[in-house]
């Protein structure tokens, strides 16, 4: 019946959407609508007593709340989306463990959907937190039918890992295969000439190379050798495994039937989840007669109150948390961008509005536009004289990210962050060879030497490389000076460790570019502290939601064709050769995003990602 009711008012919705464009109806009737059916749902989930939280680790997690488009597809289509912020999960789990009713969290690695999404940063701080809800005495049990390092990297803490019969547990290591345009852009006569600082900047490859150069391997290598620690030493601990048993494993197995995982230690049970229900219903004290255990999901957990437990917080005292999360591009920026002007703005209303005692800059960027990431770093500074700017990195804070995290009071991040890439690049396409095979040729009139310099028809000539090259120089001798400023490094020592070099979290800490190891709590605590509010204080975020019309109506047209599948498409991870495909549309993508005045960037190894 619910399903019903959701296709029919997804239905209806379409139409009166479709009746509203073609009649030109106003917004205001339709927007009270949706508000009404919005609202019409239950807001408080009901949680009875020896309830179990089931965890979803195909669900995707990130920084900052859903975008418009998502909002406006679920309340068209009625569709539930999978999806939650890092804080949401951790207050939660936090919300948990205080909770009498709650016995335990079973975390469920069946679906593979979203596998890969979440980065290993943000699945530490989760970790830390279901570690503290065990630390307390309840249960935490997980089961799997392929178990992927990510997920298992979870599922390690629990104190039962369950693997189906038929299933499978890899553990394979990390890679990181960055794809490679230079070859295609030979062939169909694109030219492309590079402007850069720092031998590590390797943002620039995929358009001159056809493999890594030497110094870019090694700063991945070293990248993933941390990343990799980390893993084997948090999973042995809990597992007390050998750290070196693990790596055995993953160079001589990869993959592990059930039995094998068992016998590693790696799995407690090897079962169906007709037996794992039927242990957690004695864990729930449940009827063995229904259907399955007593138990509520995580999503709707996080709805109910939780101000009896002392987890919610209610304070004139505000603590900001701005969450920069996205490519760094110039002007306000779309839906999951990091827009150098709208942010701007956002520290600008944060500096003046007194209720807002501290700042936490939530950073998950692999950098951008240089000249944004200057004007939002212009006003962290002047805020920060005014009040304390703590910064927490997420999964990724490079290049333009680290730009508008170095000027803080104090910057955070994990062990397995990834961070630095204090360098500048530029890129300078033209078409000259394509237009010329197909018959195109340009002709030139200018009063001045420079007059068509911006011109794409034709290559630069070696004087106005100079001049572009100047300006590459300058922007990185910028960064350089605002890292040792910032940071109170000399600058020699910024100069060694820049060279668009990137860091893990736990090596940047031992070079001065963090301060402590932590997550996006340990940053908020840390801020309570600077701005002395004791316990007096609650949480603001930032962007601030859009109002309920502006989500669906904002760029309607654009969102209308994107929920009706006139635009995108959905690529399964678990086809190899569409995920291959979709890297190459997140290539093409970043380059679109590279919108900066100057024409120069500060940003991580296009898309860099492990698998």
């Amino acid at each position: 019946m619910r399903n019903f009711l959701k296709q029919s008012f997804a239905s209806l919705v379409g139409t009166l959407l479709g009746l509203m464009i073609f009649f030109g109806i106003g917004t205001t009737a339709f927007f009270l609508l949706l508000f009404a059916a919005a609202t019409s749902r239950e807001t408080s989930p009901q949680v009875k007593d020896k309830s179990v939280v089931v965890f979803d680790l195909s669900m995707n997690i990130t920084d900052s709340e859903p975008s418009s488009s998502e909002l406006l597809q679920r309340a068209l289509s009625g569709a539930e989306i999978e999806r939650m912020t890092l804080r949401s999960v951790i207050d939660t789990i936090e919300k948990a463990r205080r909770d009498p009713r709650i016995v335990g969290i079973y975390l469920d690695a069946t679906n593979p959907r979203a596998a890969g999404v979440t980065g290993f940063a943000s699945l530490k701080e989760i970790r830390q937190a279901l570690t503290e809800f065990r630390a307390s005495g309840k249960k935490v049990v997980a089961y799997g039918v392929g178990l992927g390092q990510r997920e298992y990297y979870l599922s390690s803490v629990a104190d039962t890992v369950v693997l189906n019969p038929l299933g499978m547990m890899e553990i394979t290591g990390l890679s990181s295969q960055p794809i490679f345009l230079a070859g295609a852009l030979e062939k169909y006569g694109i030219g492309v000439q590079i402007l850069q600082e720092g031998k590590f900047k390797g943002a620039v490859e995929p358009f001159v190379r056809t493999e890594l150069s030497p110094e870019n391997r090694a700063q991945i290598q070293n990248l993933l050798d941390d990343v990799w620690r980390d893993w084997r030493t948090t999973v042995g601990s809990s597992r007390k495994l050998d750290p070196q048993k693990l790596q055995a494993i993953a160079d001589s197995q990869g993959l592990l039937a059930p039995s094998a995982a068992k016998a590693s230690g790696l799995v407690d049970q090897v079962a169906y989840l007709d037996q794992v229900v039927a242990d957690l219903k004695k864990l729930t004290a449940s009827d063995e007669k229904e259907r399955t255990f007593q138990q509520i999901n995580l999503r709707n957990y996080a709805q109910v109150s939780g101000k009896s437990l002392g987890v919610e917080r209610t304070s004139k005292n505000q603590i900001a948390v701005v969450y920069a999360e996205g490519e760094i591009v110039d002007g306000r920026g779309e839906d999951g961008q990091v827009g150098g002007d709208r942010f701007a703005r956002i520290f600008s209303r944060l500096r003046h509005d007194n209720d807002i005692k501290a700042i936490v800059l939530r950073i998950n960027s692999p950098g951008g536009s240089a000249t944004a990431s200057e004007v939002m770093q212009r006003e962290i500074k002047l805020t920060r004289k005014v009040k304390p700017v703590v910064v927490s990195m997420g999964d990724i804070a490079a290049s333009g990210g680290y730009w508008i995290a170095s000027d803080s009071h104090r910057i955070f991040a994990e062990q397995n962050t990834v961070t630095g890439s204090i360098g500048v690049f530029g890129v300078l396409f033209n078409g000259q060879k394509i237009a010329n095979d197909n018959g195109i040729t340009w002709d030139s009139v200018k009063t001045a030497e420079l007059a068509d310099s911006q011109t794409l028809t034709r290559p630069k000539s070696p004087q106005e490389l100079a001049l572009y090259q100047g300006a590459v120089n300058r922007i990185y001798n910028l960064f350089i000076d605002k890292v040792a400023q910032g940071r109170n490094l000399p600058e020699q020592k910024v100069a060694e460790i820049a060279q668009g070099r990137v860091w893990s979290g736990v090596a940047a800490k031992k070079i001065g570019l963090v301060d402590e190891i932590g997550g996006l709590s340990a940053a908020i605590e840390y801020a309570a502290k600077q701005a002395e509010l004791g316990e007096d204080w609650q949480l603001q975020e930032y962007p601030r939601a859009s109002s309920l019309e502006q989500r669906f109506f904002g760029r309607a047209t654009q969102e209308i064709r994107t929920i009706l599948g006139i635009e995108g498409v959905t690529i399964s991870p678990s086809n190899p050769l569409m995920v291959e495909f979709q890297k190459l549309h997140q290539e093409m993508a970043s380059l679109q995003n590279m919108n900066d005045p100057l024409g120069v960037y500060a940003r991580l190894p296009f898309n860099f990602r492990l698998e």
